[in-house]
This record gives structure tokens, C-alpha cells and sequence, in this order.
């Protein structure tokens, strides 16, 4: 349920458009979250439990261990291309850094306005407390 305050009455469709944004928003978030996981343990489970395996008996083969780390290694390469696809955010993110994701009506920096963005020259507020006062 949304919490409203009493001084703002909402009205009911407003109300329920609100919470249904707001449940869309927390499936999709969930959703993501569970393939990261499910993946995750997917990949990695099988590496870990041979692993406890390996040191109480030493009966797995070279080959096979080698084979479940690869697995684990494909999982950490699967992250980036599950982020773009469930994430809007972190795809203008990324498309503002990789000129291959940039959309063409985005309008590229320029190396002067990032340069004096990271630098520390232009204008700017004084910080002296005799100023604030």
C-alpha cells in the first residue's frame, strides 16, 4: 500500500496508477535480480560444491574442475549483457561512455567541457566560512 499524507487527499485512480507504477517497477527490479541469482548460482554452485569435493577426497579429475571454472568465468561474462537488457538505466549509463551504444540525436562532450568539468578551474563558489557568514 502507498502511504499518503492526510493534508493531500489523492484520488483513487491516481492512487492506483501510482501503486501499479510502483509494483511494475519493484516485478521488473525482482525479476532482474532473480536471473542475476539463478545464474549466479547456476554457474558458481556446481565449482563450489566440486571444490569441497576435491579437498575431502581428491576424486574429481583436473579436467572437469578445470571445465566447472570456465563456468563460473561465462557467468561473470553474461553480467554485462543481462544488465543492458533488463536495465533502462544502466543502458544510458553505458551509452554515454561507449560511443558504439550512443544513440545519434545524443550529443557527444567535447574533450574542452570535460576537461573543465574534471578540472578544478572555472567558476565556482568560494568555500571560506568568512563567505558564508
Amino acid at each position: 500500500q502507498v502511504p499518503r499524507a492526510p493534508s493531500q487527499p489523492l484520488g483513487s485512480s491516481e492512487s492506483r496508477r501510482f501503486s501499479n507504477k510502483h509494483s511494475k517497477k519493484a516485478l521488473k527490479a525482482s525479476l532482474t535480480l532473480g536471473i542475476l541469482l539463478g545464474m549466479f548460482f547456476v554457474a558458481w554452485l556446481p565449482f563450489f560444491v566440486t571444490n569441497v569435493a576435491q579437498a575431502v577426497c581428491g576424486c574429481v579429475p583436473a579436467g572437469f574442475f578445470d571445465v566447472l571454472t570456465w563456468l563460473g568465468y561465462c557467468n561473470s561474462t553474461m553480467n554485462p549483457i543481462i544488465y543492458p537488457l533488463f536495465m533502462r538505466d544502466f543502458k544510458r549509463a553505458m551509452g554515454k561512455f561507449l560511443p558504439c551504444c550512443r544513440r545519434s540525436a545524443e550529443p557527444r562532450p567535447s574533450a574542452v567541457s570535460l576537461s573543465m568539468r574534471n578540472s578544478n578551474s572555472g567558476p565556482r563558489a568560494a568555500a571560506s566560512l568568512k563567505n558564508v557568514l
